[in-house]
C-alpha cells in the first residue's frame, strides 16, 4: 500500500499525448458530466493512444466508441450538451472533420445565439492536425482557418506538454464549443508539466523566447520549428523573439503587438496553406495596428497553395527552419 503522506510530484516530464490524456483524466475526475466520444477511443485508446486506459478507468458509459460517422458524433454531442453534459469528441484525423463540417459551422456554432443564450454548447472537438507523419491523403491537413472564420467557435492549439494538459481542462470548462487542434507530429515530444497551476488563461498568447531583432509567431507544431530557427539565428548574431499564439480564435494580439513594437519586424509561420489563412489575418492586423513600429513589411511563411502532396514530398511542402530563416534574412535587409 502506498504511503498517503507521500504526494505526487507537482512537476513531471510527459510527452504531449500523455499530457492530454492526463488533462482528460483530471477533467473527468472533477466532473462526472464530462464524457468522451470517438472512433476507437475505448479499449484501443485511439489511433495515437491519447485516450489510453480512460475507458478502463471511467467505464464505457463515459468513454464511448462510436460508429465511423463524424456528423453523427457531433450531432450526438450537441444533444448531450443540451442535456447538461460536457462532451469531448475526437476526430480521428484532421481530414476526417469535413463530413461533420455542416454540423459544426451551421449548428454547433450558432445554437447558443439562435436560442438567445438558453442553450450553452460546452463541447470540445479534439483534432489531431498537421503534417510530418508520412501519412496518406486526408491524414495531414491543417483546416483551422475554416473554424477560426466561424463566429461562435473557439479554436486553440497547444505547442507544449504543459499547455496541452492545462488547455484541455480549460477548454472543457468553457461554456462555448472549442476546436482543440493537437499537433500530432509532436505527440511524443516531451516537456515538463506543472500540475500545480496553469501558466496562462486558455486564449492568452505567450512569449516563448525573448529577442530584440525580429518577432516570429506561430502556433501548435510550428512553435517548435520557430524555436529551432531562433537557435540557429542566435548563433549567427540575429536575436529572434518567438511568440506562441496558443489560441487562434480569439487571438490575443497584445503580446504580439508589444513584441513587434520592440523588434520592428514580424515573420508569421504556419503549416496551413497561405491563402486566406490565420497567417493572413495576423499580418493584416499587425500592419493595421502597429504600422508605425514596422521597419519592414510583415512576411508570411506557409505551405504552398496546393493539396497536401504524397508523403515523400511533405518535407518540401511544409515550412521548415530554413524557410523561416530565409524570411527573417529578407526582413532584416529591407
Amino acid at each position: 500500500m502506498s504511503d498517503p503522506t507521500i504526494t505526487a510530484p507537482q512537476v513531471r516530464e510527459l510527452p504531449i499525448a500523455k499530457a492530454i490524456n492526463e488533462g482528460l483524466r483530471a477533467a473527468m475526475t472533477a466532473n462526472d458530466k464530462v464524457i468522451l466520444m470517438g472512433e476507437d477511443i475505448g479499449p484501443l485508446g485511439g489511433v495515437f493512444r491519447v485516450t489510453d486506459k480512460l475507458q478502463e478507468e471511467f467505464g464505457s458509459a463515459r468513454v464511448l466508441d462510436t460508429p465511423l460517422a463524424e456528423a453523427g458524433i457531433v450531432g450526438s454531442a450537441i444533444g448531450l450538451a443540451m442535456r447538461g453534459y460536457r462532451p469531448v469528441i475526437e476526430i480521428q484525423f484532421d481530414g476526417f472533420i469535413f463530413p461533420a463540417f455542416n454540423q459544426i459551422v451551421t449548428q454547433l456554432a450558432k445554437i447558443t445565439s439562435r436560442h438567445d443564450g438558453a442553450y450553452q454548447m460546452p463541447i470540445v472537438i479534439r483534432v489531431p492536425y498537421g503534417g510530418h507523419i508520412g501519412a496518406i491523403e486526408h491524414h495531414q491537413e491543417s483546416p483551422e482557418a475554416y473554424f477560426a472564420h466561424t463566429p461562435g467557435l473557439r479554436v486553440v492549439a497547444p505547442s507544449t506538454a504543459n499547455d496541452a494538459y492545462w488547455m484541455m481542462q480549460q477548454a472543457i470548462e468553457s461554456p462555448d464549443p472549442v476546436l482543440f487542434f493537437e499537433p500530432k507530429a509532436k505527440y511524443w515530444q516531451k516537456g515538463d508539466v506543472n500540475f500545480a497551476e496553469p501558466i496562462a488563461e486558455l486564449h492568452a498568447a505567450r512569449v516563448a523566447r525573448t529577442g530584440t531583432d525580429c518577432t516570429v509567431v506561430g502556433y501548435g507544431a510550428m512553435v517548435t520549428t520557430l524555436m529551432q530557427a531562433a537557435e540557429v539565428a542566435g548563433a549567427e548574431g540575429t536575436s529572434l523573439e518567438v511568440v506562441d499564439l496558443r489560441s487562434i480564435s480569439p487571438i490575443d494580439y497584445e503580446p504580439l503587438l508589444a513584441s513587434v513594437r520592440k523588434t520592428g519586424r514580424l515573420v508569421v509561420a504556419q503549416e496551413a496553406s497561405g491563402n486566406s489563412s490565420v497567417g493572413s489575418e495576423i499580418a493584416a492586423y499587425v500592419a493595421e495596428h502597429a504600422f508605425y513600429s514596422l521597419e519592414a513589411p510583415v512576411l508570411r511563411v506557409s505551405s504552398y497553395d496546393v493539396p497536401f502532396p504524397p508523403a515523400h514530398l511533405e518535407g518540401v511542402f511544409l515550412p521548415d527552419a530554413d524557410r523561416i530563416l530565409e524570411a527573417v534574412d529578407r526582413t532584416m535587409h529591407y
